[in-house]
């Protein structure tokens, strides 16, 4: 070959434009779907919140599972390339049951991606909140000291911020009350970092920080898990270059408290949520 000739190789790339697929126990994962739509407006979602069963937070993990296993199977059919499980509680009690049970599609989780985005900061005592059941399953504890053993965990359920924030109660003297008396908790006292291990926690985001008046750094999960998700699909060429991305939402149970609260938890402002019974 002349080495006097320049030579170009192209390289084609590949898209993958079916939708990913996002579900959660209600609609606190719109939080996720928020996130997902502002760093990949091209893709296409369809977005599931099982509003009859939620909370999953006081539920068994077996229940857990059975739902979101029935889940996945609704946006496998609706031929989906991608899993988001947009809820800290499934991602705890049944991400590996779905990866195995479905290992045709990529399936991520709202835990793995922030665990090493705290690990990467280095802090040294790290708090948690989440419902009972993320909690009770030591998940963020047990990746947290995987990787770094040295990292103190200090885990606090909050139970009544799911039920708070969808029935609204955010930025008034209700949620400022109920938020003061568990971050004032003992537990959380020396803590330099707190997860918001919940996907609604982002809606409450800044009282939380009017609280710690930035002593605490507060870590959720929409930026980071976008990031993941669009990292992950970029490498195995399944990004979308669609010019046209369409947006899905189902609820297992329609009701009008959850319409109207739905576009609180995601930027878009054509959001219509249609009811689809999984389960009879």
């Amino acid at each position: 070959m002349n080495p006097d000739i320049n030579v170009r190789i192209f390289f084609a790339m590949n898209y993958d434009n079916r939708p990913i697929g996002i579900f959660d126990s209600g609609i606190g994962g719109l939080t996720i779907a928020d996130g997902l739509i502002q760093l990949m407006p091209q893709e296409s979602m369809i977005y599931f919140g099982d509003t009859q069963h939620l909370p999953y937070g006081d539920k068994s993990a077996k229940t857990v599972q059975r739902y979101a296993l029935g889940i996945s199977e609704f946006l496998l059919k609706n031929n989906c390339k991608a899993i988001v499980i947009a809820c800290n509680t499934a991602s705890a009690l049944a991400f590996d049951i779905i990866k195995e049970k479905f290992p045709e599609v990529k399936v991520y989780n709202v835990i793995d991606p922030v665990v090493e985005e705290v690990i990467e900061s280095k802090k040294s005592t790290i708090g948690v909140i989440a419902t009972r059941a993320t909690i009770k399953s030591d998940m963020y504890a047990q990746k947290i000291k995987k990787l770094n053993p040295q990292i103190s965990v200090i885990s606090l359920a909050t139970p009544l911020l799911v039920p708070m924030i969808e029935e609204g109660f955010h930025n008034n003297n209700v949620s400022h009350d109920i938020i003061s008396s568990y971050l004032s908790k003992v537990e959380l006292s020396k803590i330099d970092e707190l997860i918001l291990g919940c996907t609604h926690y982002p809606l409450i985001k800044e009282e939380i920080k009017q609280y710690y008046k930035g002593r605490v750094q507060i870590i959720d999960s929409p930026t980071i898990v976008a990031k993941r998700v669009s990292n992950d699909l970029q490498k195995c060429e399944m990004l979308s270059n669609s010019n046209e991305a369409n947006y899905q939402f189902y609820v297992s149970d329609l009701t009008d408290s959850f319409e109207a609260s739905a576009g609180r938890f995601i930027h878009y402002s054509n959001i219509q949520l249609d009811e689809v019974k999984l389960w009879g």
